[in-house]
């Protein structure tokens, strides 16, 4: 076998791992958000506020330990985070505008 040859089989597993990991990350995010919904719809319910500041503070502390464990930007971990829960909020903010 080439060199070539065996690059071109490296990237297919590469490649194979990343579109794997891709769906795990895809119906993760759709289990989480089926979570947050279900919050959301709580809060609406009991009059809560559809955010927690302190929560969110905590979670982002969490994420950040978490990525640097895991050998991913910390940065990265936080926008990453922070944009979900601004769409979690919106989404909460949703139920409570519909209670």
């Amino acid at each position: 076998m080439t060199d070539t040859a065996r690059a071109a089989d490296i990237l297919k597993d590469h490649r194979d791992s990343i579109d794997r990991l891709d769906a795990i990350l895809v119906y993760t995010l759709g289990e989480r958000f089926k979570h947050t919904q279900a919050v959301g719809k709580l809060k609406a319910s009991h009059d809560l506020p559809p955010s927690d500041p302190k929560r969110e503070e905590a979670q982002i502390a969490r994420l950040e330990d978490l990525a640097k464990r895991a050998d991913l930007d910390p940065e990265f971990a936080k926008k990453f985070l922070n944009f979900i829960i601004a769409e979690v909020i919106q989404h909460h903010q949703s139920h409570q505008s519909k209670s």
